[in-house]
């Protein structure tokens, strides 16, 4: 594959991961009418990993100290720190809060990619695009009211945001390591469920046959073979061909989706204001892709 091809390819990949994250909102909802946050995770993400471990489980690498560190802390960081932090904080602040804060995450990326591995700043378009994509987002957000500060519940979701931009450096660096994405994917899920284990000591039994219940067990299938095994694989090839940076920016593409769905499933107009925030979103995405950087 040329690199034009895998370019256009892992944009498309990191296209196709944020139109399915854009919709978990929706099973997720419904997944909490009958189970913890913690068990949702860990049911997800355990269907994620039986996924990936039927696709990849021939193979197999002798993997060094180091690359089993940076594996481990990425299953860390962006499956269990990132996930409990994110719910944790839409039990203290408003959903739309948390989405407007994680909208940040692109500029954590591209401020840590500066510090820690000495890359270049981008360029002005970049920060520009920010701008424009959080006055988007905001207007996306906050349609029908204003935005209330809730100090701890968005404390945590910037927090969220800060570690899924480690996450994303981390996994920049763990592209280098050669192996195939399903394969990386699949130790880091495997990591991510051990370190999510402990959290299961403070919640109340899980009631195994609702499981089956055919509204909760089609959305766990979704959340775990869409939203965590594909969607993961996609993020993370993505990553590794574009860059931390230049994949973060589909981020600010969630709420826009999330919007359209609404139009789209649940018949929901789009006023001018969401309207304006989708158009503002979009060009702040365009701008922040401009390939011009500058030294940090």
């Amino acid at each position: 594959m040329t690199p034009t091809n895998s370019n256009t390819t892992a944009h498309l990949a990191a296209l196709l991961t944020i139109l399915c994250w854009g919709t978990t909102f929706v099973s997720t909802k419904v997944l909490l009418q009958g189970f913890t946050p913690v068990q949702i995770l860990l049911i997800r993400f355990c269907i994620g990993f039986a996924a990936l471990y039927f696709l990849s489980a021939k193979s197999t690498y002798q993997l060094i100290r180091r690359q089993n560190v940076y594996l481990a802390s990425a299953g860390f960081l962006g499956i269990c720190l990132y996930y409990l932090l994110e719910n944790i904080a839409l039990t203290y602040t408003q959903a739309s809060n948390v989405g407007v804060i994680m909208s940040v995450s692109p500029f954590f990326t591209a401020t840590f990619s500066c510090i820690l591995l000495k890359e270049k700043l981008p360029s002005a378009a970049f920060f520009i695009g920010f701008c424009l994509a959080i006055v988007g987002v905001y207007l996306l957000s906050f349609s029908g009211g204003t935005m209330a500060v809730n100090p701890k519940g968005d404390l945590l979701a910037i927090s969220a945001a800060a570690v899924w931009a480690l996450y994303s450096i981390l996994m920049k660096e763990i592209g280098k390591f050669g192996f195939p994405t399903i394969f990386v994917t699949r130790k880091i899920f495997g990591y991510g469920i051990l370190f999510m284990l402990p959290a299961l000591l403070f919640e109340s039994c899980l009631n195994w046959q609702r499981i089956f219940e055919p509204v909760f067990f089609f959305n766990f299938l979704f959340l775990g073979l869409g939203a965590s095994a594909m969607c993961f694989v996609t993020w993370n090839f993505a990553v590794k061909v574009l860059g931390a940076v230049k994949t973060s920016v589909y981020i600010y593409l969630v709420p826009v989706i999330t919007v359209l769905c609404s139009v789209v499933v649940l018949h929901e107009t789009i006023s001018t204001r969401a309207a304006l925030g989708i158009l503002l979103t979009l060009i702040g995405l365009l701008l922040s892709e401009i390939n011009s950087r500058k030294k940090c």
